[in-house]
């Protein structure tokens, strides 16, 4: 039988720190070899997670959420495209431990992201989720992100081709052509 889920009341969102890293790094490598939320094939060293992380700052926060002091789930946003012309977007990733899928902490990592983009001036969100995943395409739903496509066949894993949905939140109202 599963453990009781946290009530969401008792879950904390904060900025992520160095002594996080473990529990993010378990978090990922465990969805390498085991799910599709990253297309990932073969799990991370903990090199490049310790790159990973250096590579981020305040415009492209990582947040953890945690329980009783333990790492239930982490979500940063991330360049979307290196050229100066997006840099007033972002792609938004969550991850959540499974044993606590289903909570409300995908919501709270969300929405904590979409708070953290609006305070950096970002005007757009995007992210791209696999099709089957319809927890995290309602979640996406829920607050506001529209789906815009799917990406048919982008992806192969587990010897299977995967299909992509993109999703995009406007945080600021778009402009008219030219202004």
């Amino acid at each position: 039988m599963r453990d009781p889920l946290p009530d969401a009341a008792t879950v904390r969102v904060r900025p992520a720190s160095a002594d996080d890293l473990p529990a993010v790094h378990r978090l990922y490598n465990d969805e390498v070899l085991g799910g599709v939320a990253t297309w990932d094939i073969e799990p991370w060293s903990w090199e490049r997670r310790v790159e990973w992380f250096a590579e981020h700052d305040e415009n492209t926060p990582v947040l953890v959420a945690e329980q009783d002091r333990q790492v239930v789930g982490f979500a940063y946003l991330s360049i979307y495209r290196p050229k100066p012309g997006y840099g007033c977007t972002r792609e938004n990733t969550i991850f959540v431990d499974p044993r606590f899928h289903r909570a409300g902490i995908g919501r709270l990592l969300l929405g904590a992201l979409i708070e953290e983009a609006r305070r950096i001036g970002m005007h757009t969100l995007v992210a791209w989720i696999e099709s089957e995943n319809v927890g995290s395409i309602e979640l996406h739903r829920s607050l506001g992100y529209t789906v815009i496509g799917t990406e048919r066949e982008t992806g192969f894993k587990f010897g299977r081709w995967l299909n992509t949905v993109e999703v995009q939140l406007m945080l600021r109202e778009p402009r008219d052509a030219g202004a």
